[in-house]
C-alpha cells in the first residue's frame, strides 16, 4: 500500500473507531444518572423497594387544596392551576426516590445518551398511548417542548437554555441536542418533560387559562371540577403504563378529591371531623398541642413521623434586593439579627425546630467552618468581587438566650445601620436619604402574623417600622409576579443533586424573569460563576465543593433571615389507609398508600358544618414550608 493510500484508508479506521466508541457511549439504557454510575434498579427489575407491588387498588383519597384554582394549565405564567394536575401526564422518564437522581424510563423505554452529553435521545414505548386512545409519538414530544419555551411559563426557557434543538428522528425516536457540552444533567430533567397532545392541543390557546379537563397520557383522568372549590380525579382504568415496573404498586386509589379551604385552621378541623383522609402537619404547635381528640386515642387518627432525608433548602423571610434601600448588605444583616430564633422556637413552636443555617442544610453539600483547599482554588478567582470575611472566619448566626433579650444583637444592629449612613431622627429610623424607614412584609397566610409580631416589635425598638400586610391569595400571586415587596416568606427547596434549578433560583438571567424564583432579585457576576460551575460539575466530589462554595456566597450575602427546618414529615391520617413498611429517602410517597379494603372511611359531616371556604391560590407560607 502506499504511502498515498495508506492515509485515507488510516483516517476512516480512526472515525469508524471513534464512531463505535460513540455508539458505545451512547448505548441505549433502561436508566440514566447523573455520573454514569450503576443505577440501583436494573434492567429486569419488578418494581422500587419503596412499594407494595400486591398493594389493593380501589376506594378514595381525599385531601385539602388551600385558597381555589381558576386553571387546569400548570404550564403558563397565568392563573392558578388545580392541585395533582401533573398526576393527568406522563413523562419521558420518571425518578427513582431513593436514589440521588437517577431517571428510569416511562413513556420512554430506553435513553441514551451522546459523547460527553452533547445530545440525548428518548426510545418511547410502542404501547404508550394519550387517554382517547392516541398513540404518544416523537411530534408530541417535539410539540411540547416548542410550546413550553415559546408560549410557557418563562421559567421554561430559563430551564431549558441549554438545549439547541429537538428532532423527531422516527415516530418513536427523539433526540435533543444541546449548545454546549458537559451538561451532566441536562439529559436527566428532559426526562422529566410532561409530554402534552398536539392533536388535542391543535385547535385551543396554549397561553390561555381554561377549565377545559386536559388530554393526557397518566394514571389519572380530570373527573369532575367545582370550579374554585374542588377536584376529582378518577384512575384511568385501561391506563397504558400501569403493568410498568417504575408504576407498580402505584396509584392504588380509584378516586383522588381536594376540597379547598381558606387556611390551615379551618382545614385542620375539617381533617379531624372526617371531612378528609390526610394531613400534613406543618405547625409544631398543632402537632404537639391540637390532637388530644378522641380519634387520635382510639387509634382512628394515626400519626407518623417519616423521617425526611432530603437536603433541607433554605426556608426564611426574603429580602426584595430591587429596592434601593434594601441593596446594602449592612442593612440586610442588621435587620437579620432582629430576629430572636430561640424564643420563637421555644415560646412558639414547643422546641421543635433546627435553625437553618446553609442554603443546603442536612447535607453534605452544606458548607461549615472555613473554605478547604478545593473551594478555596475556586474562590480565588472571585476574592475581589466577594465577602473578604468569607475567607477569615465561618459564617455564624446570632443566637440569644431565649429569654426574648436581645440587646448584644441590637448593639450590633444599630452599630450596622449606622455605618451605612442610617440613624434615629425623633425616635424613628431614617435611612441615608433621610427617610422613615418602613418595610412593607407581604402575607398570604394568618398562620404566619403570630411569628413575624414579636419581630415587629424587635425592630419597632431600633425604630424601624415592619407593616405586615396580609392579602387575599390573587393579589399575593400577582405581586409575587411583578416583584412588588420588600419582605416575604418562601423557600428555596433543595435535591441531593443540585443543578439547572440553580440558575432559576441566583442567576442574573432569571431576576428579570416575573415566573423566576429569583426572589431575590439577584445579579451577582461572582454567584453566576458559580452556579455555572456547579451545573457543570464532572463528578460527585466537584459537585460538592461547588455547591459548598455558592452557599458560602449566599450566606454572606444576608439576603435572607433564615428560619428553621425540622428532619422528618409529620403526617396525621384515618386508619382507613396504609402505607409500606418501607418509606422512601426522598418523598413522603404519598401515591404508593392505598385504602384498607376491610376498613372504611369516616362518615363525611354534615357539609354545614364545615365549608371549603374558596380563594385565589398561591404558595402557602407555614411554620416549615415543606
Amino acid at each position: 500500500m502506499t504511502n498515498s493510500l495508506r492515509w485515507p484508508v488510516l483516517q476512516a479506521g480512526i472515525l469508524s473507531l471513534c464512531f463505535l466508541t460513540g455508539l458505545a457511549t451512547a448505548a441505549p439504557k433502561h436508566a440514566v444518572t447523573l455520573y454514569d454510575e450503576k443505577p440501583k434498579y436494573a434492567a429486569n427489575f419488578s418494581h422500587f423497594e419503596y412499594v407494595n407491588p400486591d398493594a389493593p387498588k380501589g376506594g378514595v383519597l381525599r385531601q385539602a387544596g388551600f385558597g381555589s384554582f381558576d386553571s387546569l394549565n400548570p404550564f403558563i405564567n397565568k392563573g392558578v392551576a388545580a392541585d395533582d394536575i401533573g398526576l393527568i401526564y406522563d413523562t419521558l422518564a420518571t425518578s427513582s426516590l431513593d436514589e440521588p437522581f437517577t431517571i428510569y424510563g416511562l413513556l420512554a423505554e430506553k435513553i441514551e445518551k451522546g459523547p460527553n452529553n452533547q445530545w440525548v435521545r428518548f426510545h418511547l414505548r410502542p404501547e404508550a398511548r394519550f387517554h382517547d386512545g392516541e398513540p404518544v409519538t416523537a411530534e408530541d414530544v417535539v410539540f411540547t417542548f416548542e410550546t413550553l419555551i415559546s408560549q410557557g411559563a418563562p421559567h421554561y426557557r430559563g430551564y431549558y437554555a441549554d438545549v439547541e434543538k429537538v428532532v423527531a428522528e422516527t415516530p418513536r425516536r427523539v433526540r435533543f441536542d444541546f449548545k454546549h457540552s458537559g451538561n451532566r444533567e441536562l439529559p436527566l430533567i428532559l426526562g422529566q418533560l410532561p409530554i402534552l397532545p398536539k392533536h388535542w392541543w391543535a385547535e385551543r390557546d396554549f397561553s390561555a387559562t381554561s377549565m377545559e379537563p386536559p388530554l393526557g397520557s397518566g394514571p389519572y383522568r380530570v373527573d369532575r371540577v367545582q370550579a374554585g372549590r374542588s377536584i376529582r380525579y378518577a384512575r384511568v382504568e385501561d391506563y397504558w403504563g400501569k403493568d410498568l415496573a417504575v408504576n407498580r404498586g402505584f396509584y392504588n386509589f380509584d378516586q383522588l378529591v381536594i376540597d379547598y379551604y381558606r387556611d390551615n385552621t379551618v382545614a385542620l378541623q375539617a381533617f379531624k371531623a372526617g371531612h378528609f383522609d390526610y394531613w400534613l402537619e406543618t405547625s409544631a404547635k398543632n402537632w404537639a398541642t391540637a390532637y388530644d381528640i378522641e380519634a387520635v386515642r382510639s387509634g382512628r387518627i394515626i400519626r407518623d413521623e417519616i423521617a425526611n432525608h432530603n437536603p433541607q433548602g433554605m426556608q426564611g423571610f426574603i429580602f426584595n434586593i430591587r429596592r434601593e434601600r434594601l441593596q446594602d448588605v449592612r442593612v440586610r444583616e442588621a435587620i437579620a439579627l432582629l430576629f430572636d430564633f430561640e424564643w420563637t422556637n421555644r415560646q412558639l413552636f414547643n422546641g421543635a425546630y433546627t435553625r437553618t443555617r446553609s442554603y443546603f442544610d442536612n447535607s453534605e453539600l452544606a458548607s461549615s467552618g472555613l473554605p478547604d483547599k478545593q473551594e478555596l482554588a475556586l474562590l480565588e478567582p472571585l476574592r475581589n468581587q466577594i465577602p473578604a470575611a468569607l475567607f477569615e472566619k465561618p459564617f455564624e448566626l446570632p443566637q440569644s438566650t431565649g429569654d426574648g433579650v436581645i440587646r448584644e444583637q441590637q448593639r450590633k444592629a444599630y452599630k450596622l445601620l449606622t455605618d451605612a449612613g442610617w440613624k434615629i431622627q425623633d425616635d424613628r429610623m431614617v435611612d441615608n436619604l433621610g427617610k422613615p424607614v418602613k418595610l412593607e412584609f407581604l402575607l398570604v397566610q394568618a398562620e404566619f402574623e403570630r411569628v413575624l409580631l414579636p419581630y415587629k416589635r424587635n425592630l419597632a425598638d431600633l425604630g424601624i417600622e415592619l407593616e405586615i400586610r396580609r392579602v387575599d391569595v390573587s393579589q399575593y400571586i400577582n405581586r409575587l409576579r411583578s416583584r412588588d415587596y420588600d419582605m416575604i416568606v418562601s423557600g428555596f427547596g433543595q435535591s441531593s443533586s443540585p443543578g439547572n434549578e440553580q440558575r432559576e433560583y441566583w442567576h442574573s438571567a432569571s431576576a428579570d424573569n416575573p415566573g423566576s424564583r429569583n426572589f431575590i432579585g439577584l445579579k451577582d457576576p461572582a454567584i453566576d460563576t458559580l452556579v455555572e460551575k456547579l451545573i457543570a460539575a464532572d463528578s460527585r466530589e466537584e459537585l460538592i465543593t461547588r455547591t459548598r462554595a455558592l452557599d458560602r456566597l449566599l450566606l454572606w450575602g444576608h439576603y435572607v433571615v433564615p428560619n428553621w427546618h425540622i428532619k422528618s414529615w409529620r403526617v396525621a391520617y384515618w386508619n382507613h389507609l396504609a402505607h409500606p413498611t418501607t418509606t422512601p429517602r426522598n418523598d413522603i410517597g404519598l401515591m404508593t398508600w392505598w385504602h384498607k379494603p376491610d376498613t372504611a372511611a369516616p362518615a363525611k359531616p354534615d357539609e354545614g358544618s364545615l365549608k371549603s371556604e374558596a380563594a385565589d391560590a398561591a404558595p402557602v407560607e407555614a411554620e416549615h414550608q415543606e
